[in-house]
């Protein structure tokens, strides 16, 4: 029996620090200490190459003194990470879901102006798996999430307003974005470009999508396999706090239906109802 908890633990601690490694190996890529530490590393596996090889004791005892602070060094080179990180985790717990539902009032803001404009619209908010790909392959912005600013985004013969735009966190990380059309051959042929954009982008990923309507300004979101159409602003808003913030796939078509009994100017549309009369154009 102890032999099998000593194999428990083993294992256990080997998935702990697997876990730590991967997550600081990933907070920290990209930076100023990364580099730092790259190049380090080369130069001392190097040195202790030629060190090994030629038989060079005093640059060996340098080496060993240098192993020996190395924690010191990695403090040392990776201060700001640290230090921003140590701050964003005292932060986390309390303004996580405040900033979370500050870009979502954005968002949702707007989605309307838009919707009482008939601007077409298509913006994606990436959730737990990364579109990375795609945002290397648009226009990179690194924007705070602002209405004003999507909606100039999606502005008529804006450079940027083809395509969409990919939200990370609170963030609008990239604009002109192309995505992959659903090949759902069961869906709406009177869906255009950017509903059939959204479904894509939902049957890879797990991004949410909210799409606005060209010819009709209705609103429409999408995520994996759930796709309301024609939504008010409080339906879309609860929507997108429970995709976002609760993460609540399941049952979401259901909690709709309960909205939409309070509320008369909503409508709720699955994929094999047609409202609204959408053209190829949306």
């Amino acid at each position: 029996m102890d032999s099998v908890f000593t194999v428990l633990r083993a294992i256990l601690e080997v998935v702990i620090l697997f876990v730590v490694i991967n997550e600081l190996l990933y907070y920290l890529r990209n930076t100023r200490g990364s580099l730092v530490l790259t190049g380090a590393l080369i130069g001392i596996m190097a040195l202790a190459l030629a060190a090994n090889q030629l038989g060079l004791q005093v640059i060996n005892y340098i080496l060993s003194t240098i192993y020996a602070s190395a924690f010191l060094a990695l403090i040392i080179i990776f201060q700001p990470e640290l230090r921003r990180a140590l701050a964003q985790l005292g932060s986390i717990m309390v303004w996580q879901g405040k900033k979370k539902r500050e870009f979502i009032g954005e968002v949702v803001a707007a989605a309307r102006d838009m919707s009482r404009r008939k601007c077409g619209a298509l913006i994606v908010i990436e959730r737990r798996i990364k579109l990375q790909m795609l945002i290397d392959d648009s226009i990179p912005l690194d924007i705070k999430v602002n209405a004003l600013i999507l909606e100039s985004i999606f502005y008529p013969n804006s450079p940027l307003h083809d395509g969409a735009v990919i939200i990370r966190d609170d963030r609008i990380q990239a604009a002109r974005v192309i995505l992959p059309l659903t090949r759902n051959e069961k869906i709406s042929p009177r869906l255009g470009t950017r509903h059939r954009a959204a479904l894509g982008i939902s049957d890879e990923t797990d991004a949410v999508s909210v799409v606005v309507s060209e010819e009709t300004g209705a609103i429409s979101i999408t995520c994996k396999d759930e796709f309301h159409r024609d939504l008010s602003i409080p339906q879309l808003e609860h929507l997108l706090e429970q995709y976002i913030i609760q993460k609540a796939d399941a049952d979401i078509s259901e909690t709709l239906l309960v909205m939409e009994e309070c509320d008369n100017t909503g409508h709720l549309l699955n994929q094999s109802q047609e409202r609204g009369g959408a053209k190829n154009a949306d």
